[in-house]
C-alpha cells in the first residue's frame, strides 16, 4: 500500500484553508486527474462536519469513482477521510492544520490500496510524483484566491 506525507507552509489563515479543502465540489477545477466530484450529504454538527462525497479520478482509459466519508473535527482542526465504496480496497488520509504567525502549516498523510492489482502497481510507481502534483495544485489554487 502506498503511504506518503506532505507538509506545506501556506500564507493563509487556517480556517480559510480548512474551508477550501472541504469544498470538494470544486476539486475538478484544479486537481490533476480529478474529473468530477459530487457531495451527497453534508452535516454540520457542533464539533464535526461530516461529508459523503464521490470523486471521479484517472486518466483515460483508467477512470473510476470512489465514495469517501470526510470528517472535519472542529476541536483539533483535522480532516479524516476514508473510502466507503469504489475501486479502493483501502483509503485513509488525514489533514492537520496548524496556524503559525503569518502562515498555516498543512500536514497531509495518505495511505491507500486499489482493488485492481495491476492498477495498484501502476499507482504505486507514480504515487510520490502524483501526490506532489496534487499538493502543488492545492497550494497554487489557494494562493490565487
Amino acid at each position: 500500500m502506498p503511504k506518503a506525507s506532505v507538509t506545506r507552509q501556506i500564507a493563509r489563515e487556517k480556517q480559510k484553508l480548512i474551508d477550501f479543502v472541504l469544498d470538494i465540489e470544486k476539486y475538478p477545477e484544479f486537481i490533476p486527474f480529478c474529473i468530477d466530484s459530487k457531495v451527497y450529504e453534508r452535516n454540520d454538527k457542533k464539533d464535526e462536519i461530516e461529508i459523503i462525497a464521490d470523486l471521479t479520478i484517472g486518466k483515460k482509459p483508467f477512470v473510476d469513482t470512489y465514495k469517501s466519508d470526510v470528517r472535519y473535527n472542529k476541536k483539533d482542526d483535522t480532516i479524516h477521510v476514508t473510502n466507503i465504496g469504489g475501486p479502493l480496497k483501502h483509503l485513509e488520509n488525514n489533514w492537520k492544520f496548524v496556524q503559525k504567525d503569518d502562515f498555516t502549516e498543512v500536514h497531509f498523510d495518505v495511505d491507500f490500496e486499489i482493488k485492481n492489482k495491476f492498477l495498484d502497481i501502476i499507482m504505486t510507481k507514480s504515487f510520490e510524483f502524483g501526490l506532489n502534483k496534487i499538493a502543488d495544485a492545492f497550494q497554487d489554487r489557494v494562493e490565487k484566491i
